[in-house]
């Protein structure tokens, strides 16, 4: 486990180079617990791994995704780090919210509400995408209960503008609600994932969908989460980041995608100018979706960055 004495941190080409046997080692020896509990008036569902009294690693998942994407990266820190990674609300197996609000102001409040219930006084934080939107927020003002942050593709303005968020948009303009068939399923989230791996695949198909007499549906509110995002509620609003790019105290890794559509590299390069803690991990072959697109170097970095940080 990484503490204060440096014997504890590996070198990190040596954890590069442990990579594949602990993946052998680490999903011989752990698996998922499926854990239930309400916040905020909705019941959610959390996966998590190993010891209850490690540091905790906690996930946040990205618009459309589930809790169990970051199951590889959880069953390669399970033996050192208690790791849970939330079905954000509407997502996976936690209820959809029958108001729709699917706001980041909601989701930190959810995040809030998590950490609190499970009595987490200092923890790491990891988001993808969406994830990372909240998890930045909630470091705003919460800082001082991280040890440290992990951002997947998201930088201030990133949702806002640029071709990556043209492309959501047009996904969820075009998102289908229902396929007739399992085929017809794995077809639109190869179109639409040309990149990411067949295990990531498999992972999509089996985690964010289901079978129905009315055919194969979504597990996620696909029209809520697209309303939301396409025609949102006044009073919602994203507040601008950048001072929580400044507020950081925390070691920070920014990874982006190589062949991003959404994170652009003057962006990453300018949260690191305005902020020393922040470091930057280029993901190789990879777009968006770099725990999908590259798991190998994604899992790589995270790695060498937990055994950096000092934990206490």
């Amino acid at each position: 486990m990484p503490g204060k004495n440096d014997s504890n941190r590996q070198d990190p080409a040596a954890a590069g180079a442990l990579l594949d046997g602990l993946k052998r080692e680490s999903a011989a020896s752990c698996t998922a617990r499926d854990c239930y509990i309400t916040l905020n008036g909705l019941k959610f569902h959390y996966a998590e791994w190993g010891p209850a009294d490690a540091p905790a690693v906690i996930m946040l998942h990205g618009l459309r995704s589930y809790a169990m994407t970051f199951e590889p990266l959880a069953t390669l820190l399970c033996d050192r780090f208690r790791v849970i990674s939330l079905d954000q609300r509407g997502r996976g197996l936690s209820d959809w919210d029958p108001a729709a609000n699917y706001y980041a102001d909601q989701y930190v409040s959810d995040l809030g509400a998590l950490v609190d219930a499970l009595s987490l006084d200092r923890f790491h934080l990891l988001g993808h995408s969406l994830g990372a939107i909240n998890a930045l927020y909630y470091s705003r003002d919460h800082g001082e209960r991280l040890l440290s942050l992990i951002l997947e593709e998201y930088g201030p303005g990133s949702e806002a503008q640029g071709a990556g968020q043209d492309r959501i948009k047009r996904e969820l303009e075009q998102t289908p609600l229902k396929f007739e068939s399992w085929a017809q399923a794995a077809r639109f989230w190869r179109d639409a994932r040309p990149h990411i791996s067949e295990d990531a695949l498999a992972s999509r198909l089996k985690y964010s969908l289901k079978e129905t007499a009315d055919g194969i549906v979504w597990r996620h509110d696909q029209a809520g989460i697209a309303q939301a995002r396409l025609e949102p509620a006044p009073g919602h609003a994203l507040p601008d980041l950048w001072p929580a790019v400044r507020k950081l105290g925390c070691p920070t890794l920014l990874m982006r995608g190589a062949r991003s559509d959404y994170l652009s590299a003057e962006t990453a390069e300018k949260m690191a100018r305005l902020n020393e803690r922040i470091q930057i991990e280029e993901i190789p072959e990879a777009g968006h979706y770099a725990h999908d697109d590259n798991a190998l170097a994604f899992e790589r970095a995270v790695l060498r960055f937990l055994n950096s940080v000092e934990t206490p």
